[in-house]
């Protein structure tokens, strides 16, 4: 939205029509004649903004109108940063794909779902291929399962024509392999130290030196 048609959007101090107000403010909201409103905002050398018309009385708000603009404005590229845009990606294979044309193409769509776009796989059956549409389901669902980490199916495969297609969602909160940090193994393996170290001791403090007619060396 352009900055002048922003501006089109709101009424200020004497373009609003109401004799009567209601001016919101972080303590609430007081109504009071427009008049009064208005020496209130050239007091503080602010504006009347009316926020909303709707309403009897119109509701409104004393602050200078071009803070209030630039509000509206960083509210507006707030919520458009938090809009996340999903993707579909498309995988192709063949048939008879081999195994590393499979494992680069795993790895791509790993990576299309971990930035939360949707992955649409399908094999392509060309000529007499389509013979091998079982082995093509079995590629697909493999390529699911090796994908179950970061991504859920949509739909199974389905052959429409000469391709048989599968689509795969990006999971909210992807599991991931659980791994210790680096200070906790660090401290399980003081603690195995210490618990040898204690043994040791306790050992040591159970042996006795040999002793002759009764006297201890």
């Amino acid at each position: 939205m352009k900055k002048d048609d922003l501006k089109q959007n709101y009424n200020i101090n004497r373009q609003i029509t109401a004799t009567e107000v209601r001016v919101v403010s972080d303590e609430g909201s007081v109504v009071m004649p427009l008049a009064k409103a208005l020496a209130l905002a050239e007091h503080r050398g602010e504006d009347v903004v009316e926020i909303s018309s709707n309403t009897t009385p119109p509701v409104c708000k004393i602050i200078e109108f071009s803070k209030f603009l630039y509000q509206i404005k960083k509210r507006q590229k707030e919520i458009k940063a938090k809009q996340v845009k999903i993707e579909i990606k498309e995988i192709r294979f063949g048939p008879q794909t081999d195994e590393h044309d499979y494992t680069f193409k795993l790895k791509h769509a790993r990576e299309f779902l971990e930035e939360g776009n949707k992955v649409k796989a399908y094999v392509f059956f060309k000529g007499r291929s389509i013979v091998f549409k079982e082995q093509g389901e079995v590629l697909l669902l493999r390529f699911a399962n090796d994908l179950e980490e970061v991504g859920k199916v949509d739909s199974m495969p389905e052959l429409l024509g000469k391709r048989m297609t599968m689509f795969i969602s990006p999971k909210k909160n992807p599991t991931k392999k659980a791994t210790k940090p680096a200070e906790s193994v660090i401290t399980e393996e003081k603690k195995t130290a210490d618990k040898k170290q204690q043994v040791r001791q306790e050992k040591k403090s159970e042996y006795k030196m040999p002793t002759i007619e009764g006297e201890e060396f």
